[in-house]
């Protein structure tokens, strides 16, 4: 006895058996969009925030190609819809699993305050839905579409500016060598370009890693339709880096001899992002330029013509008649169990969000935090509204501490009581470079035989500059009763204690100084260490462990 597979309570025939009439197949699809819509709205309400976060993000430069890829990756898959066809429909339950992972995914985003881990969450639960729909034998032949969905993800803001820092030294080098080899005049001190009566700064806009994302996003779709062996698709992906690097450079060398040669106005309005635009297509050039050549190396079969080097995937071939389309074919109740989940994490995601944790242990309100440490008197500024906005802190301390025989200290303490939302400390690696200063160095140092402070605790070191200013900052991140370093362990402990404490209040704690003329940089950790040996014994009042 042979038992037929039933969806939507209908027997699909067999191959010899007679072909379900048109009125059931138009009810089941009927049933099948109904369900669909509701599984789309739970999923809607549960990732809003997330939505509305990418949304903000995609109007950024650095990510402006992200609305485009869904609408590829779309059209991709409709183009192999009618080949699942030919899948033997079977293993959807195994969708749920993968559901239930993008969810766990989810609690593990909004505890350690990453829109991006959401994001990514979101992506695995549609890629769950779709496994329950049809099952993991099509979601393998839908592979390429739904994992190039995660082009259109933004890297954390935290990993951005890390990234931005790198490409900008690496692009004013760059740009510095090519100016030399033309016989420029030009002296480089970290990312400012001095070509004697002009300075150039190369500002974190200018780092390529709005030419390097869009273009790592169309090499890879290029190299899906590259029609060559696949150590060459590897190779044309690996190189849409470089060749980013190495033209944002070559930019910058050029802007160099414009503003040489035309003045300030060549790097600024619509010049300079005419001149973006202009070398953006001169990657893709060197992309297609570089598909030509890979196509002719090996056997000379592979030597086509450069139109026939790309083409889309097929599409699949029509069913015969006795064979249910794809859409009579989807299984429609584990993607009800599915959406049922959904259903059930909008209601108990809320009560074990971060907002929703006890309070922590009283604490003193930063406010009052003391004006006199020592002999230094401090003088506290109000932080401007718009700084306010977009740090969302809880709790803050700005002030200057001056002594008569010390030069000043700036001390700046931000409180977060909760992280839900994007809300946590946000690292001086992001501000700093906001603010239009540029990192001359970064290092961790450990503190040594300072009163007040434990013998080798470690906090990090950052030169910064930004025209002929120099300052150095100190900064650490105080989460409960740890002191931090890493903003990779910020996010995990972020995490980890708000499963396990339910805890997730924190702080950043930075102090700066000037570099004064005829100061040197000794001079300069000296006071700052003097002021954390005043600072760090207080926290505990205002920072709970």
């Amino acid at each position: 006895m042979s038992i037929q597979p039933t969806i939507l309570g209908t027997s699909l025939p067999s191959s010899s058996g007679p072909p379900l009439s048109q009125s059931s197949m138009n009810r089941n699809a009927a049933v099948l969009w109904a369900i669909l819509a509701v599984v789309m709205m739970v999923l809607g309400y549960l990732y809003a925030d997330s939505l509305r976060f990418l949304g903000e993000a995609w109007l950024e430069d650095n990510n402006s190609h992200g609305p485009f890829i869904p609408l590829i990756a779309l059209y991709m898959i409709w183009l192999r819809w009618r080949s699942l066809d030919a899948v033997e429909h079977r293993g959807s339950w195994w969708g749920l699993s993968i559901v239930g992972a993008g969810l766990f995914v989810y609690v593990v985003g909004e505890f350690a305050a990453m829109q991006a881990v959401a994001h990514v969450s979101l992506w695995m639960v549609i890629v769950g839905l779709l496994g329950c729909a049809i099952g993991l034998s099509g979601i393998r032949r839908l592979a390429f579409p739904l994992f190039y969905l995660l082009a259109a993800i933004p890297l954390p803001i935290f990993l951005q500016f890390e990234l931005s820092s790198r490409l900008q030294l690496w692009s004013s080098a760059l740009g510095v060598g090519f100016l030399h080899a033309v016989g420029a005049t030009a002296y480089r001190e970290g990312n400012v370009i001095d070509l004697g009566p002009i300075q150039l700064q190369v500002v974190e806009a200018c780092s390529g890693l709005r030419y390097l994302f869009p273009l790592t996003a169309l090499t890879l779709l290029a190299a899906y339709l590259y029609r060559e062996s696949l150590w060459k698709r590897v190779v044309l992906v690996l190189s849409s880096v470089p060749i980013s690097i190495l033209l944002n450079g070559f930019r910058i060398g050029v802007i160099g001899v414009l503003v040489g040669t035309y003045g300030q106005t060549a790097a600024e309005g619509f010049t300079h992002f005419f001149e973006g635009w202009i070398f953006f297509v001169a990657s893709l050039a060197l992309l297609c330029a570089e598909m030509w050549v890979l196509a002719r190396i090996g056997s000379s079969a592979s030597r086509r013509p450069f139109a026939e080097l790309i083409g889309l995937p097929k599409a699949g071939v029509a069913a015969p008649p006795h064979i249910a389309q794809p859409a009579a074919r989807i299984a429609v109740a584990p993607v009800v169990v599915a959406g049922g989940l959904l259903a059930m994490a909008t209601v108990a995601v809320p009560t074990i969000a971060p907002d929703d944790f006890p309070p922590p242990p009283a604490r003193q309100s930063l406010v009052d935090f003391p004006s006199q440490l020592g002999a230094w008197k401090g003088i506290a500024s109000p932080m401007e509204r718009q700084y306010l906005n977009a740090l969302e802190l809880d709790d803050y301390v700005l002030a200057d501490y001056t002594a008569a025989d010390r030069l000043p200290v700036n001390v700046y303490v931000a409180y977060y009581q909760s992280p839900k939302k994007g809300r946590s400390s946000h690292s001086p690696k992001q501000c700093i470079p906001g603010g239009g200063w540029d990192i001359m160095s970064f290092q961790p140092r450990q503190v040594e035989h300072v009163p007040g402070v434990r013998s080798g605790q470690e906090i990090n070191r950052v030169v910064i500059q930004k025209g002929g200013h120099k300052q150095i900052v100190y900064y650490w991140f105080k989460q409960r009763d740890r002191w931090i370093t890493s903003e990779y362990l910020v996010k995990f402990f972020l995490f980890w204690d708000s499963l396990t404490r339910r805890r997730a209040d924190g702080a950043l704690v930075r102090l700066t100084s000037a570099v004064h003329a005829g100061e040197s940089e000794a001079i300069v950790d000296e006071r700052l260490q003097a002021m954390a040996g005043l600072v760090t014994p207080l926290l505990g009042r205002y920072v709970p462990d």
